[in-house]
């Protein structure tokens, strides 16, 4: 963001955001593991870590502020995204998708978290190791409840179709469960992430831009910035 306030000054004009502006340098030396991403990243781990352990260090019958915000967290994980969506057989996937859930929640706060400002899901690797990780898990649970024969034939083959249909239906399944479900989920959660941080760049350095024109345009540049704070 510096350099692009400091060629907005030196040239003229104002200097939008782009891509490049999420290739970040290394914080020290010449190590690609040691950009703020991959920093964030083991941040998001330890604070996580820390909170869920104090909270639940002195649990009571009667929960303290603490307790009772990591048990309401654990508790939507567990109701409405756990037992609402897989059922029955639930319970030995909350685990997972609470880890999975306040891992991607924190590393998106971390975009609006003054000093830190910058959302880890803006950089697509992240949301592709996410995904692989949750496309292993389904197709395993899968083929180890089902069988192999049964979940591919359930797959391909939808009970209830006329079978001409399968012409057509058949080739978009297999393309939808092994290709396109887990692509599509992490470009989305990449997009949203990289799109939101983009808008944020944007307002800030159209509010720093306005400053340095007329008065008419100082006057509204406040608006921007503004709604960068928002």
């Amino acid at each position: 963001m510096r350099d692009l306030l400091r060629s907005s000054a030196e040239g003229g004009g104002f200097v939008p955001p782009s891509s490049g502006d999420f290739e970040l340098p290394p914080i020290f030396g010449d190590n690609v593991y040691t950009t703020k991403p991959i920093a964030l990243v083991f941040l998001s781990v330890i604070l996580i870590s820390v909170f869920f352990i104090i909270s639940s260090r002195k649990a009571a019958v009667v929960p303290s502020k603490l307790q009772f915000a990591g048990e309401s967290v654990y508790t939507f994980v567990r109701n409405d995204l756990a037992k609402d969506v897989i059922g029955h057989d639930f319970l030995r996937f909350v685990p997972y998708l609470f880890t999975l859930f306040t891992f991607i929640l924190v590393n998106n706060l971390f975009g609006i978290i003054p000093l830190l400002q910058f959302p880890t899901m803006s950089r697509v690797s992240f949301p592709y190791v996410l995904a692989a990780t949750v496309y292993l898990v389904f197709h395993y649970v899968g083929i180890r409840k089902q069988g192999v024969i049964k979940y591919f034939k359930e797959i391909m083959f939808m009970p209830g179709v006329p079978k001409a249909a399968y012409i057509l239906i058949t080739p978009l399944e297999i393309l939808t469960f092994f290709l396109v479900r887990p692509l599509t989920l992490s470009l989305r959660l990449f997009a949203n992430m990289f799109a939101g941080h983009l808008l944020l760049l944007v307002f800030i350095l159209g509010g720093e831009h306005l400053l340095q024109g007329v008065i008419g345009l100082k006057l509204i540049s406040p608006l921007p910035l503004q709604s960068a704070l928002c």
